[in-house]
């Protein structure tokens, strides 16, 4: 089920040229409405269901709409983001609540260095159709090519 922006505590992010949901939502579904100041699902029908604006909204104005199976009626699950990992709150229909912290990474900011087992790639190497180290990671010597017959 897709996400839906409660607009009684959206603010559009009014610290950031264009709201978060807006930069984080891998298809571009999130938006702005100038007008009112308040972000909102354009498409909701076209939702990846990826939840990356449920858990990057700094004031949890963005909630989902749960499965049966996984969040009954009168259930509610709401993540609490934080700077290391992100706080899921589960209310189940008894009224039970319950709580668990999911880690945003496993590395400690700035400690990947991305390049490190490939070597700066000359010009020639630039104009080459391969991805960076392709051959060695997929364990050959070279990619096979289609003959010319």
């Amino acid at each position: 089920m897709p996400t839906y922006v409660n607009p009684d505590k959206c603010d559009g992010c009014k610290a950031l040229d264009r709201p978060a949901c807006h930069h984080i939502c891998p298809t571009d579904l999130m938006v702005l409405d100038k007008a009112l100041g308040k972000a909102y699902n354009r498409e909701p029908d076209q939702c990846w269901e990826c939840y990356a604006c449920v858990k990057v909204c700094p004031q949890t104005a963005i909630d989902m709409r749960g499965y049966a199976d996984v969040v009954p009626l009168g259930a509610s699950l709401a993540p609490l983001r934080g700077t290391d990992s992100i706080m899921w709150t589960v209310k189940f229909r008894d009224g039970q609540t319950k709580r668990f912290k999911y880690p945003i990474r496993t590395t400690a900011w700035g400690s990947i260095e991305p390049q490190k087992y490939s070597p700066t790639p000359g010009s020639e190497e630039l104009k080459n159709q391969l991805l960076c180290g392709e051959p060695k990671w997929l364990m050959v010597d070279q990619l096979p090519v289609l003959s010319k017959n």
